[in-house]
């Protein structure tokens, strides 16, 4: 090969290897710019997604936003608020008060055990039944089922006071009314499935569209608050009054767990 021939192969490989170098430079930087870019993007969307859950803890929970709503008062109701809600004969004239919370276990089992005692008095005009309902599990127990399951009460009690009862006796029967770890009383869909167990409730779209719509929300609210506000001894639920007398088991400070138990401890305050 002459020096010639040599000299420009040299020449050839070193241009390629600089025109190589080139393209690798190029490749590093939009690379470099592409890092870049992403980061940038990325920052921003942590930014946004910081500022988006910020503006979302500073907005109202739904039932702070209910507190705020219109008031609607169910039918069959009375007193402030329309949160007196005393079902029975006009001619009885005591009173049995029933503090309880929709999602109390031990509500569920005083009606479970109690409460056809208690419906059948009330047929016999033996006494009235004023319910006082409770949210308080919501707040132990971190939910809404309480006050939901208020609501769609208050949507019953609309339809009449029967249907109110009976719906209040699904609620906590043994098929309907969940585990205290669990919150089904928040779905509206399970509430009525529970109300459909009820003659009047049962494909009765005005209750249901009360149900969806939360038309009782706020009366539910406020009912929650005659609990926390009453004069009464109640440390609990569920807690019985008759008129001014609290009804308790035999040695106990609790509600009475039995039929037996309740009629003997109701029979003693009507005789004073």
């Amino acid at each position: 090969m002459s020096k010639r021939n040599s000299q420009a192969a040299k020449t050839a490989a070193r241009e390629r290897l600089r025109v190589e170098r080139e393209k690798q430079a190029k490749k590093e930087k939009a690379k470099r710019k592409l890092i870049v870019a992403v980061s940038v993007v990325g920052a921003l969307a942590v930014a946004a997604g910081a500022g988006f859950l910020i503006m979302e803890s500073n907005k109202p929970e739904y039932w702070e936003q209910a507190a705020k709503d219109k008031l609607v008062k169910p039918a069959n109701t009375s007193g402030e608020n329309g949160t007196t809600v005393v079902i029975g004969k006009d001619s009885a004239k005591k009173t049995l008060k029933l503090y309880e919370d929709p999602r109390c276990p031990a509500c569920a089992s005083f009606e479970q055990s109690v409460g056809p005692t208690i419906k059948k008095d009330l047929a016999d005009g033996k006494y009235k039944v004023q319910f006082i309902g409770a949210a308080f599990l919501d707040k132990s127990l971190l939910g809404e089922g309480s006050r939901n399951a208020l609501s769609a009460l208050g949507a019953a009690l609309n339809v009449s006071p029967g249907a109110f009862m009976d719906f209040k006796e699904q609620l906590y029967s043994a098929k309907y009314h969940p585990k205290e770890s669990k919150d089904d009383f928040k779905k509206d869909s399970y509430l009525i499935e529970a109300a459909d167990q009820v003659k009047e409730l049962k494909g009765n779209e005005e209750f249901r569209k009360a149900v969806e719509d939360g038309t009782y929300d706020r009366w539910a609210l406020e009912l929650a608050k005659t609990f926390n506000t009453t004069k009464d001894d109640v440390k609990g639920t569920p807690t019985v009054y008759l008129d001014d007398k609290k009804i308790t088991a035999q040695g106990s400070d609790s509600a009475p767990g039995t039929p037996e138990e309740f009629n003997r401890a109701v029979d003693a305050a009507l005789k004073g």
